[in-house]
């Protein structure tokens, strides 16, 4: 039986990849389980991982929550795992690229949050359907939708559990960026080696700043990141002096 998720590693790079195509990478508590082993096993690798993309096998990103592991039944090892998992994710010390082509609905979705970044293509189809099926979000959405697009766009989405195209999603500030379908890939690895390139020192430190102030008023932000800077890192003279010497570009 094929991995529910793979992992690839080169230059620094780690992709994850969704890998049930056969069923549009819909979410269950086994591929959960999978995601969970590989996101643990990233915390501890940031001496060789600076940055983790997130992506899907075959035609799309991920149907979302798979309606037919709901219908069953499904057991979780712990309460609120699924939901656990996302926020081990969303909490990695590296940055997190979500990749997202064809659908990504509802759960999957709420996964492609947990990124710091999305990048999506043309196709890719974003929605929050869970009003559709007399559900209610346990997974982050209500949290993190609309501190991304903000709460009336948020509550649009939500509402009315309308589909929007990545161009509409890149408009909405739901996704940083959107790409051709046929430079998706390219595009995806082009910046993702775009962030690597810089100090992964600072790529953490910064990370810890924005999640540590977040939702902080201006004034105790501030405090907060003068007081408890995490100052340079330890490259920081090779990168001056090779920026010096011309012998390395910097982006």
């Amino acid at each position: 039986m094929a991995p529910l998720v793979l992992r690839e590693d080169r230059d620094g790079l780690a992709t994850l990849t969704l890998n049930r195509p056969d069923k549009l990478n819909a979410l269950t508590v086994a591929l959960f389980q999978a995601l969970r082993e590989h996101v643990l096993q990233l915390a501890t690798e940031t001496d060789r991982i600076g940055v983790v993309v997130v992506r899907g096998a075959g035609k799309c990103f991920s149907a979302g929550h798979d309606l037919a592991d709901i219908a069953q039944g499904e057991r979780p090892p712990t309460p609120g795992f699924q939901a656990d998992t996302i926020e081990l994710l969303a909490n990695l010390p590296q940055p997190v690229v979500s990749a997202v082509h064809g659908h990504c609905y509802t759960g999957a979705l709420e996964l492609a949050l947990a990124g710091d970044m999305i990048v999506a293509s043309e196709s890719a189809k974003f929605a929050d359907t869970h009003a559709k099926w007399a559900l209610t979000p346990i997974w982050g959405m209500s949290q993190r939708l609309p501190r991304r697009i903000g709460l009336a766009k948020a509550q649009e989405m939500t509402y009315t559990a309308r589909t929007h195209t990545g161009p509409q999603a890149q408009a909405m500030g739901l996704v940083n960026w959107c790409v051709p379908d046929a430079l998706f890939d390219a595009e995806v690895e082009k910046f993702a080696r775009s962030i690597l390139a810089n100090s992964w020192f600072s790529l953490r430190a910064n990370k810890r700043l924005f999640r540590e102030t977040e939702g902080l008023p201006l004034r105790a932000g501030l405090a907060w990141e003068i007081h408890r800077s995490e100052g340079h890192g330890p490259d920081m003279q090779a990168r001056i002096a090779g920026f010096t010497n011309k012998t390395v570009k910097l982006s």
